[in-house]
C-alpha cells in the first residue's frame, strides 16, 4: 500500500478492526457455557464470536474490518524452538466443530479473514497494523493475547477481552505506562526475560515480571541489559548469565512479525454489506433466534424503512405550466454509470408546490425550455450532477438557484461530508437513504439500474421533500452568516461552470504519454541497475527495510531515523545521505521516476475517455475546508510541476488541430493577499515596486543591498514568505532550510520586524479565532476552527495555524472562483468560441482558436486582475501554446 498524506478529517473516517480469530473464539468457547442446536452441534462459541461481533459494528463502526486465523501447519517459530507451544492443550472436539461453521458467518457478515501457512494470526494482524497505520487508518486489534502489547502505538490500540468476552479493555501508550511502565517495545524484552508459558517461550530461568520491569526500566532492552551485566546484584547476574541463549531466543519468539510477505489490498478489507439470507440461514441452523431479528430477514427491509406513498405524475404539460408560473421546481436526476459523454439519465424527477413528477427518458427533451429558461429557479441536492446527465441532450440546464449541499458546505466547510441523510438528520427535515443504504458498497454495489421503480421513485422523490424542507432554514442561516453574495455570486454560479469544465474535459494526447512510459520504463531500469552495482546486488528497492540493510548495514551509511520496524528510507532521510554516496541519488531519482510513471502516466492512460479522447477530470465545490475547488480522476491539483521530469506531463494536455491552450496564473496571490488583510505598509510596498518580492524581502531582512541578494538568501526569503502564510515556527523552518533552529529564529524575528503588521494580524486573527470560534475570508466565507479549544498542545497549536492561514488561503480561493464567474460569463456574452477548461491552484486554462487567442489571454488578465480589490495590485501571466507544457 503506498502511503499518502490525508487530512484530519480523513482520518477520522479511516478505522481499521483486527480481530484475532483463535483468541477470540477460544474465549467465546471456554466463557459460555455449552450449547448445542437439536442436531447436536456444538455453538457456544459461534454464539459469543457473533454477539461481539454486533457490538464492535455497532460500538465502532469500523469502515475497514478482518478477522485473523491461525493455521494448523508448523510456523517458523517451531523451526526456530521444537518445544514452542509444546504445552498447549489439543484443541477440544466441542470447539473444533465450530470453527469452519464459525469461518462461514464471518463471511456472511462481510467481514474480510486472512490467514497464511507458516505465520500466526499475531504476525498477520502485526503487519496489516503496520501498513495500515502508515496509510493513515486508526487500527483497534482485539485481542486476548497480551503479546499485541508490542504492536501498540499513537494510531495502534490494543483491546483485551475480558469478564469472558463482555468487555473490552482499552491500551494505548498511556495506558502501557500507566499499566507496566514500559513501552511497547520494552514489552517484547520482556517477554524475553519473564518468558510466556501459554506459548512454552522459556525465559530466563529466575526472572519475573517484577525483576524483568525493574531491569527493563533501568537499561531499556536486553541488549542493554547484558552490554551492562557487571552493573547488576550477583544473583540476578548469574540468572541472566546462564540464560542468556533463552532470553534472546525468547525475544525473537515473542517478537510479532510486521513485514511477512502478505499482499495487502486497501478495498479487501473494506466492512462489506452483511449477506442477510447466508447469516439467517446459519442463525436458523444453530437456533440462534435471538440473532435473527438483529439482522433483518428482508434484503430491502432499510429502504421500506423510509418508503413513503408518493403520488407522482407523469403530466408533462401541467409540469411546464406551473413552472412558468411559479418561476421554480426542484428537480433530482437518477442515471445509470458511464461515461460522462454518454446519454445515461433513468429517470429525471421535479417536484413544485406539494406535486411530484416523473420524467421518462424519451419525453425529457419536450422540458430543454423550462430547463434552459434561467428565469426558472432550480434547487436541488448536486445540481452538478444533473447538469452533466443532461448535457448528452443537449439541454444547459440554467437558473440554478439553490443547491441543498453547497449551502451546508458554507454553513460549515468542516464537515466530513455533505450527503442528504446528513443535512435531513442535522436539520430534522426527514427520513431519507444515503447512497450506501440505497447502493450498498464495494463488490456488491449496485447500480441504479439494478433498481425497482419504486425504489428509485422513493428515493429521488424524499430527496425532493428533503430539498423543499430544508432550503428555508439553509438560506435564513445563509444570509445571518453574512454569506448571501458568496452563495448567490460565486458558489451557485459555479455549478454551471465546473459542469461545462467537466463536460468538454481537456484533449489528451496517447502517443505522447506512450513515448513518456517508455521514456520512464528505460530510465528505471536503467537507475535499478545502477542502485544494484552499487548495491553489490540485486534486491527490492522498494522495500524499506531491504533498502535499509543495504544503505546502513552493508554500505554503512550513517542511519538517520530508526522506526520501530527497522530503518527509515524516507525522503527526509535520503536528502540528510545526498552527499554520503552516490547510490542515494540514484533512489531518489528512482522514487520519482516509478511515482510518476503508476500514478501519473499508468494512471492518465487509463482515464482517457475513448469516446471523446479527453480527460474528464471531476471537480469538486464541498471538499477541502479552505474553499479550494479539489478534482478527482485525475486530481489536475497534484500533476507534479517542481521537477523538470514531472512538468514533462504537462505536454500530455494539448489543444486540439486549430485550437490553443491559453494559461493565464496570478503571481503570488497568497502573499498578496497576506499584504491586504494585514494592511502592512513594508509589505504593500515591497510588491508596488513591481520587482521579484523574495529577492526585496531577502533585501529587507537580511539587511543587504538588492543587487547583492544572492540564491540562497532569496531561496530563505521565499521560504520564509510562504512559511509565514502558513503559520511556521522556527523549528519548521529550520527543518525546511538545514538551519538551525535560532538562525531560524533570527530570520523570522528579522522578518516581523520589517514588517509588524504581519505579526500584530497573525496574533489578532488568533485571538479573534479563539474569540468567535471561526475566522472568515475576504468575501465572508467562515471557517470553524474547534481544534484551538483543545487541551492537547498539538491540536491546539494546529488551530492557531489554521485560524493564521486559512484567511489567506481561503480569500485565495475567493479571488480565483470569482474570476472564473467573471471569465466564463464574459466569454458566454460575448459569442465567443474558447472554453474555460481548467482551474489548477491560480491558474485558468482556457482551449481557444487561433483566432481568439491573443484576444482570450487580454480578457483573462484582464478579470483575473480585477476580480477584487486590493490594496495590492494582483498581477497575471497570461500565454498560450499548443500544450500545457508550452504555456509555461
Amino acid at each position: 500500500m503506498d502511503g499518502a498524506l490525508v487530512s484530519l478529517e480523513d482520518i477520522m473516517d479511516k478505522l481499521l478492526i483486527l480481530i484475532d480469530g483463535n483468541s477470540l473464539m477460544n474465549r467465546a468457547y471456554y466463557a459460555l457455557p455449552e450449547l448445542m442446536n437439536k442436531k447436536g452441534q456444538h455453538t457456544n462459541a459461534i454464539y459469543g464470536f457473533a454477539n461481539i461481533l454486533f457490538k464492535i459494528m455497532d460500538t465502532y463502526k469500523p469502515s475497514h474490518i478482518s478477522v485473523a486465523f491461525d493455521l494448523k501447519a508448523p510456523t517458523f517459530r517451531h523451526k526456530q524452538y521444537d518445544a514452542y507451544k509444546g504445552n498447549r492443550k489439543k484443541m477440544p472436539d466441542e470447539l473444533r466443530e465450530q470453527v469452519e461453521p464459525l469461518k462461514k458467518m464471518i463471511d456472511a457478515f462481510g467481514i474480510n479473514r486472512i490467514e497464511l501457512e507458516g505465520y500466526e494470526a499475531d504476525d498477520l494482524i502485526g503487519t496489516v497494523a503496520k501498513n495500515f497505520e502508515q496509510d493513515g487508518f486508526e487500527v483497534y486489534i482485539i485481542t486476548g493475547d497480551k503479546d499485541a502489547l508490542q504492536l501498540v502505538s499513537d494510531k495502534i490500540k490494543v483491546l483485551f477481552t475480558k469478564k469472558g468476552i463482555s468487555e473490552l479493555d482499552e491500551y494505548d501508550p498511556d495506558k502501557m505506562t500507566e499499566k507496566y511502565e514500559l513501552t511497547p517495545q520494552q514489552f517484547i524484552d520482556l517477554k524475553g526475560l519473564m518468558g510466556d508459558q501459554s506459548d512454552n517461550i522459556p525465559g530466563v530461568a529466575g526472572i519475573g515480571e517484577k525483576t524483568g520491569i525493574k531491569l527493563l526500566k533501568e537499561y531499556g532492552s536486553i541488549e542493554n541489559i547484558y552490554m551492562n551485566i557487571d552493573e547488576i546484584s550477583k544473583s540476578v547476574k548469574a540468572k541472566l548469565e546462564a540464560g542468556y541463549d533463552m532470553a534472546f531466543l525468547s525475544k525473537s519468539l515473542a517478537t510479532i512479525m510486521v513485514d511477512i510477505p502478505l499482499e495487502l489490498k486497501v478495498d479487501e478489507f473494506e466492512k462489506k454489506d452483511i449477506d442477510k439470507n447466508t447469516l439467517i440461514s446459519l442463525f436458523s441452523e444453530f437456533e440462534f433466534n435471538s440473532l435473527i431479528g438483529k439482522v433483518g430477514n428482508d434484503e430491502s427491509g432499510l429502504i421500506d424503512k423510509v418508503q413513503k406513498e408518493y403520488l407522482i405524475s407523469n403530466d408533462i404539460e401541467l409540469l411546464i405550466d406551473k413552472a412558468t408560473s411559479l418561476k421554480s421546481l426542484n428537480l433530482f436526476s437518477i442515471a445509470k454509470s458511464g461515461l460522462v459523454s454518454d446519454k445515461r439519465l433513468i429517470n429525471l424527477f421535479v417536484k413544485i408546490d406539494e406535486e411530484f413528477f416523473n420524467i421518462e427518458e424519451k419525453d425529457v427533451l419536450k422540458l430543454k425550455d423550462v430547463f434552459e429558461n434561467p428565469e426558472i429557479k432550480k434547487y436541488g441536492y448536486n445540481l452538478k450532477n444533473d447538469c452533466l446527465i443532461l448535457k448528452p441532450y443537449e439541454i444547459n440546464l440554467t437558473g440554478l438557484y439553490f443547491d441543498i449541499a453547497i449551502a451546508e458546505y458554507l454553513i460549515d466547510s468542516t464537515s466530513s461530508n455533505y450527503e442528504i441523510k446528513d443535512i435531513a438528520l442535522k436539520y430534522n427535515l426527514g427520513d431519507v437513504l444515503s447512497l450506501e443504504e440505497l447502493l450498498g458498497k464495494g463488490k456488491s454495489k449496485k447500480d441504479f439500474k439494478d433498481l425497482s421503480d419504486a425504489q428509485i421513485s422513493g428515493y429521488a422523490c424524499s430527496v425532493l421533500d428533503i430539498v423543499d424542507k430544508g432550503k428555508e432554514a439553509l438560506i435564513t442561516t445563509i444570509e445571518n452568516y453574512n454569506m448571501h453574495n458568496l452563495f448567490y455570486e460565486v458558489e451557485m454560479p459555479l455549478v454551471e461552470i465546473l459542469a461545462d469544465m467537466e463536460y468538454i474535459g481537456i484533449s489528451a494526447d496517447k502517443e505522447v504519454l506512450n513515448e513518456l512510459k517508455q521514456k520512464f520504463d528505460i530510465e528505471i531500469k536503467t537507475l535499478e541497475a545502477s542502485i544494484y552495482e552499487y548495491a553489490g546486488e540485486n534486491f527490492n528497492i522498494n522495500s524499506p527495510k531491504q533498502l535499509g540493510h543495504i544503505l546502513f548495514d552493508k554500505l554503512g551509511l550513517p542511519a538517520i531515523k530508526k522506526t520501530k520496524t527497522g530503518y527509515s528510507t524516507n525522503a527526509e532521510v535520503l536528502e540528510a545521505l545526498s552527499d554520503k554516496h552516490p547510490i542515494i541519488d540514484k533512489i531518489t531519482l528512482y522514487r520519482q521516476y516509478t511515482k510518476l510513471q503508476s500514478t501519473y502516466v499508468d494512471g492518465l492512460l487509463n482515464i482517457i475517455n475513448p469516446k471523446t479522447g479527453r480527460i474528464h477530470s471531476s471537480f469538486n465545490q464541498t471538499i477541502t475546508t479552505t474553499g479550494r475547488i479539489s478534482s478527482t480522476e485525475p486530481n489536475m491539483q497534484n500533476i507534479p510541476v517542481r521537477l523538470e521530469i514531472g512538468r514533462e506531463l504537462r505536454k500530455v494536455f494539448v489543444a486540439p488541430e486549430d485550437m490553443y491552450l491559453v494559461d493565464a496564473d496570478y503571481s503570488q496571490i497568497e502573499l498578496r493577499i497576506l499584504a491586504h488583510i494585514a494592511n502592512d505598509e513594508g509589505l504593500i510596498d515591497a510588491f508596488s515596486k513591481g520587482d521579484d518580492i523574495h529577492t526585496i524581502t531577502a533585501s529587507e531582512v537580511f539587511n543587504v543591498p538588492l543587487d547583492e541578494v544572492t540564491k540562497e538568501l532569496r531561496s530563505a526569503a521565499k521560504a520564509v514568505n510562504f512559511g509565514i502564510v502558513y503559520g511556521i515556527s522556527d523549528f519548521g523552518l529550520s527543518n525546511n532550510l538545514g538551519i538551525s533552529k535560532q538562525v531560524a529564529k533570527e530570520y523570522i524575528d528579522n522578518y516581523f520586524a520589517r514588517y509588524p503588521y504581519v505579526k500584530k494580524y497573525m496574533e489578532d486573527i488568533v485571538e479573534k479565532a479563539k474569540n468567535d470560534g471561526y475566522v472568515e475570508t475576504y468575501i465572508g466565507r467562515r471557517r470553524y476552527i474547534p481544534e484551538l479549544g483543545s487541551n492537547n498542545f498539538i491540536m491546539k497549536n494546529l488551530g492557531k495555524r489554521l485560524a493564521m492561514n486559512t484567511p489567506i488561503q481561503g480569500s485565495a480561493a475567493d479571488v480565483i472562483k470569482i474570476a472564473m464567474v467573471k471569465v466564463y460569463a464574459r466569454l458566454k456574452s460575448e459569442g465567443l468560441k474558447s472554453k474555460l477548461i481548467l482551474q489548477v491552484h491560480d491558474e485558468l486554462i482556457i482551449e481557444s482558436p487561433d483566432s481568439e487567442k491573443s484576444y482570450v489571454a487580454d480578457l483573462l488578465k484582464e478579470e483575473m486582475e480585477s476580480a477584487v480589490d486590493l490594496n495590492v495590485k494582483l498581477t497575471v501571466d497570461a500565454k498560450w501554446g499548443k500544450s500545457w507544457y508550452e504555456t509555461k
